[in-house]
């Protein structure tokens, strides 16, 4: 547990610009106190303490704004950005070295049970608002677009955005940093309207021809 949470406090310096002290980050980062009562739940939580793991996860709640159910599983290197509003659920699981920032929602799509919730691969950045449901599977070096709906399995290596999540980027390498543009993401959405736009444009143009044209 206490390696873990190393990790976890690196992870802040190697992500954040802002993060100048450990004494800084400890005492002002709710992201990395949520984590903390994660860690601390969740080991208890493995040798079948009752109800003590769920009453810290609920008061960390309270104090950070961040709910991560104790039974989710979480690897090392794990960073929150700002954090409040993220939500990780009981069946949730993580890789190493992933990046989630504020609004995060790792939740079910219902009353299912058993695997309800998705699994992050390592590496994987969760832009801030996105939601991603049900228990799938986002591979390796996935990025994902600020406020994006992801419903279905992503494969390694890609970045997807939009409601529902589409990809719009695969790499058959891993992308060579763990940070993401957010404001030059594409817009697929954006361009199919301008491509509609360009052909009634064209077909306009057809049409002033052809009333135009002298008649025969």
């Amino acid at each position: 547990m206490f390696k873990a949470i190393r990790q976890d406090l690196k992870a802040v310096f190697d992500r954040d610009p802002a993060a100048t002290s450990a004494l800084e980050v400890v005492f002002t980062y709710a992201g990395f106190h949520a984590l903390i009562a994660y860690r601390l739940s969740h080991w208890l939580k493995s040798y079948g303490v009752p109800l003590v793991p769920r009453v810290i996860s609920q008061v960390a709640r309270w104090l950070t704004g961040i709910e991560i159910h104790p039974s989710a599983r979480i690897g090392t290197g794990f960073f929150i950005d700002h954090g409040m509003g993220v939500v990780i659920g009981e069946t949730a699981e993580i890789g190493d070295f992933v990046t989630l920032f504020q609004g995060v929602t790792l939740g079910g799509t219902g009353k299912e049970r058993g695997k309800r919730h998705p699994t992050l691969g390592n590496h994987v950045v969760v832009g801030a608002g996105a939601k991603i449901l049900g228990g799938i599977t986002i591979g390796d070096n996935v990025k994902i677009g600020a406020n994006s709906v992801v419903l279905k399995n992503v494969a390694a290596n890609s970045t997807v955005i939009g409601v529902p999540a589409r990809v719009i980027k695969t790499q058959g390498e891993r992308l060579p940093d763990a940070t993401m543009d957010h404001i030059n993401l594409p817009d697929p959405i954006s361009d199919r309207f301008l491509a509609l736009e360009q052909e009634l444009i064209e077909l306009r143009k057809k049409l002033e021809n052809r009333d135009d044209s002298p008649p025969r």
